[in-house]
């Protein structure tokens, strides 16, 4: 369990979800360095930022041991690092061709899992996804409704396939470093309140976002789940979808699912506009509950 104070690096920090992780880490009083391949526009009072290529493995190494007089006189490790939030990946499938995307993402998480091992870096928390739920859920229903971490990972693309392997790296990890927790936190599609104007839009059309069962996350909300991960007092490796409480509908959750999933089985009764990505992993271990809402950002 890490507190205000500890020192966390944070990769693919100049990213849409990085650049909220590293405003909640720094607002938190955490000593905070933020790796990317690109510097962002600004960065908040005390945030070091490191320019690196994680695809390469003594720079992965370097960035959680030692890297000149950045972490102070620490020996290999000795805990110059306490926590690491990786989010450093090809965002999205289609991005890149598919084998570059899955050598990129993958290598790139082996890397810094290995560092994290050598460099006695005991708590990660990184970037799993959605998609490992199998998106598209137009193409491939779930098994049910609300989805959840129980069933088998069912990836569709390189990409979700890069991170069924992280998941299964974190799970071996944890094997090999008993006393180090390796959490995966499954993000929904994330949003910022620039993106909330275009949510109306989607009501006109059930099938538009049913993609991924009407998930979202804000980044702020994403930004805490990850804080609320590094806090957490768990060994092991675990993986928590983390999604807004609500969908991005106006309609009712239950009444989208009848329409556009009539064959899916409800599990419980879903009241409202409640999402359809269960999160109640999260809020039960993590302590997590969404904040923010498009709802609000539309007031």
């Amino acid at each position: 369990m890490q507190a205000a104070g500890s020192r966390v690096v944070i990769t693919g920090g100049s990213g849409k979800l990085g650049r909220a992780v590293v405003r909640e880490f720094a607002e938190h009083g955490y000593a905070v360095t933020s790796v990317d391949r690109i510097r962002p526009a600004d960065l908040p009072h005390g945030v070091q930022f490191v320019q690196a290529d994680l695809t390469d493995y003594g720079q992965a190494v370097e960035l959680l041991t030692a890297i000149d007089d950045r972490y102070g006189e620490h020996p290999v490790g000795s805990g110059g690092v306490d926590a690491l939030v990786h989010l450093a990946a090809i965002p999205a499938p289609g991005l890149l061709p598919n084998q570059a995307t899955f050598a990129n993402n993958s290598i790139t998480t082996y890397n810094l899992f290995s560092a994290a091992r050598l460099g006695g870096v005991r708590r990660v928390v990184w970037a799993s996804s959605e998609t490992l739920l199998g998106l598209s859920f137009e193409d491939t229903p779930p098994p049910y409704l609300p989805v959840d971490e129980e069933y088998p990972v069912r990836p569709q693309s390189s990409y979700s396939l890069a991170k069924a392997v992280d998941e299964e790296l974190a799970r071996h990890f944890a094997r090999w470093c008993p006393d180090s927790g390796f959490l995966g936190l499954r993000f929904s599609n994330v949003m910022e309140p620039a993106d909330y104007a275009a949510f109306p839009g989607f009501d006109a059309d059930a099938h538009l976002r049913s993609w991924n069962a009407w998930g979202y996350i804000d980044a702020r909300d994403g930004a805490i789940a990850c804080r609320l991960a590094v806090e957490a007092d768990l060994v092991g490796a675990e993986n928590f979808l983390i999604a807004a409480a609500d969908t991005v509908m106006s309609r009712p959750s239950a009444e989208l699912a009848a329409e556009v999933f009539p064959e899916v089985p409800l599990r419980r009764e879903v009241p409202g506009t409640e999402t359809l990505l269960s999160i109640d992993k999260a809020r039960r271990l993590l302590g997590f509950e969404p904040a923010h809402s498009w709802r609000d950002g539309l007031d």
